[in-house]
C-alpha cells in the first residue's frame, strides 16, 4: 500500500492537514482497488495549526516517517519565509534522492524551494505569493497562475481547498482520470449512496465504486466500452455480444460484478456523465442529452432528478457556487502577502479552478 507522509509544520492551516486525508480517503472509499496509507509527521518545532481555528494533533511520527514514504506532502505554514530547519531540509533531500514523489501545497512550495530541489524547474504556489517566490528563488520558473505543475518527482500547486487540486493530480497519476473525477465530486458534494438502498435508487456514485473486485473473467473491457459509447443506443444484445455472452448470462455476470443489471449500470453511467458535463461546461441540456444518450431533455431531467434529487440546472448552479465559495475561502492565507505582492478577493477569484 503506497505511503503518503503529510508534514505538519507549525502554523499549518488546519484544512491543509485534513484536505489530503479527505481526498485520498474518499478515493479509497469509492474505489475498491485504491488504497493509501496516510501518515501525519510532525516537523521540528511543530506546536499546532494556525488560525482561524487552531488545534493540536498527536502523531507517533516525526521526520522518520518520511524514510519509507512513497509520497511526501508539504503543506503551507505560517513561517514559510524562514529557512527550514536543517534536519527537515535533509529529510526532504533524502526522500528525493531515493525517488520519493514530493508535493508542495500553496506556500509549502517556499519550504521545498529553500532546499534547492526546485532549482531549474517549474513550480507553483498560491497566486498571492507567486511574485515573491520568483523574487526569492530566481532559478525557479514560477507559474503565475498557481496551476498544478508536474516537474516529476516534484508536484506543486496553489493549494485550492487545502491541496485538493494537488491531491487530485496525484490520484490521477496513480489511478487515472475516472477515479480522480469521481473523487472530486464526492469530496465537493458528498453524494453518498445510503446503506441498504435499492439498486436503482439513491445518489449516483461511480459505477466503478459499485463493482466487485475483478475476477479472472471480469466484465471490465465491456464496461469500459459501454462508458465510451454512452451516446449510442446500446441494447442488451449489443452489450451481450461485446461481452461474448448470452443476454441471460450477461445479466447474471453484471449483477455478480456490479450489483446492478446492465441497463441500470448504463443509466447510472449516463447520469454521471451528465454531471461531469454540467460541472465543467456551459453546454445546454439538449446537447448534454445527445452526448450522454439519454434521449430527450425531459428524459434527462427525469433520471437526473431521480438519481441526484435535484434538477440539472440547480445542480450546475449549486456545484459552481460551492466551488467558488470554498476556493475563495481557501485563498485566505495564514500569513498575508507583503504589500507589494498580489492580494485580495480578485486574485482569489482568479485562482478558482474553472467550472
Amino acid at each position: 500500500m503506497p505511503v503518503i507522509a503529510v508534514l505538519a509544520l507549525d502554523g499549518v492551516p488546519g484544512h491543509e492537514l485534513t484536505g489530503p486525508g479527505m481526498c485520498f480517503g474518499t478515493a479509497a472509499r469509492y474505489h475498491p482497488h485504491v488504497a493509501y496509507e496516510l501518515r501525519y509527521c510532525a516537523a521540528p518545532g511543530f506546536r499546532g495549526t494556525g488560525s482561524p481555528a487552531p488545534f493540536r494533533i498527536d502523531t507517533p511520527w516525526g521526520l522518520e516517517g518520511l524514510e519509507d514514504a512513497d509520497t511526501v506532502l508539504l503543506p503551507g505554514h505560517a513561517g514559510f519565509r524562514a529557512e527550514p530547519p536543517p534536519e527537515l531540509a535533509d529529510a526532504l533531500r533524502a526522500a528525493a534522492d531515493r525517488g520519493a514523489r514530493i508535493g508542495a501545497i500553496g506556500t509549502g512550495t517556499f519550504t521545498l524551494a529553500a532546499t534547492g530541489l526546485l532549482d531549474g524547474r517549474r513550480a507553483a504556489t498560491g497566486r498571492p505569493h507567486a511574485a515573491e517566490l520568483a523574487r526569492r528563488h530566481p532559478r525557479i520558473d514560477v507559474d503565475p497562475e498557481g496551476s498544478v505543475v508536474d516537474a516529476d518527482p516534484f508536484h506543486t500547486a496553489a493549494g485550492v481547498l487545502g491541496g485538493l487540486d494537488l491531491c487530485l493530480h496525484l490520484i490521477t497519476l496513480d489511478h487515472g482520470d475516472p477515479v480522480a473525477i469521481e473523487t472530486e465530486r464526492q469530496v465537493f458534494l458528498q453524494l453518498h449512496a445510503p446503506a441498504g438502498a435499492e439498486e436503482d435508487t439513491g445518489p449516483v456514485t461511480s459505477p466503478t465504486a459499485t463493482r466487485h473486485r475483478a475476477g479472472p473473467h471480469s466484465l471490465g473491457p465491456t464496461i469500459r466500452w459501454m462508458e465510451a459509447h454512452l451516446d449510442h443506443p446500446l441494447t442488451l444484445k449489443d452489450i451481450a455480444d461485446h461481452a461474448g455472452l448470452t443476454v441471460r448470462g450477461l445479466n447474471r455476470r453484471f449483477r455478480a460484478e456490479t450489483g446492478l443489471s446492465p441497463l441500470q449500470y448504463l443509466l447510472r453511467a449516463r447520469v454521471q456523465a451528465a454531471q461531469r458535463l454540467l460541472e465543467r461546461g456551459d453546454e445546454p441540456v439538449e446537447r448534454i442529452t445527445t452526448r450522454t444518450g439519454l434521449g430527450t431533455p425531459a428524459n434527462l431531467r427525469h433520471h437526473f432528478q431521480h438519481h441526484t434529487g435535484t434538477s440539472p440546472r440547480i445542480y450546475r448552479t449549486a456545484f459552481r457556487s460551492l466551488v467558488a465559495t470554498l476556493t475563495w475561502a481557501d485563498g485566505k492565507d495564514a500569513d498575508p502577502a507583503p504589500p507589494d505582492g498580489p492580494s485580495g478577493a480578485a486574485d482569489r477569484r482568479a485562482a478558482n479552478r474553472p467550472a
